[in-house]
């Protein structure tokens, strides 16, 4: 049996972005299912807005200087958050993200 483009499920961003077309951009959206497309564009999107998040995240701890030695040197300060934050400590931190890792608080901040 084939896999068609259709079957692999679509990430975060892929998701996103047909939601957005289907209520926004209806005509866009049909002419996308209608060339045979629709599947095509959203990966694309999914695959550029990831690899955009990751850069940032990278981006982040290596200016933090957060890496895995990190996490073993010093799993308190670890798990407390970010060490420096370059935005307010209110707006970098929400409440459930201060409980994780800088890694994670990155991710909600790449992806804000």
């Amino acid at each position: 049996m084939a896999i068609t483009n259709e079957s692999k499920p679509l990430g975060k961003y892929g998701r996103m972005r047909r939601t957005y077309l289907k209520e926004h951009q209806k005509a866009f959206y049909i002419q996308l299912q209608a060339r045979g497309e629709l599947w095509q564009h959203l990966r694309e999107v999914d695959q550029q807005a990831q690899s955009t998040v990751d850069a940032i995240v990278a981006g982040m701890a290596k200016i933090d200087g957060v890496t895995e030695t990190f996490k073993t040197s010093d799993p308190m300060q670890w798990g407390a958050g970010l060490r420096r934050s370059p935005l307010p400590k209110a707006e970098a931190q929400t409440e459930a993200a201060a409980e994780t890792g800088p890694l994670n608080n990155y991710r909600h901040c790449a992806e804000e």
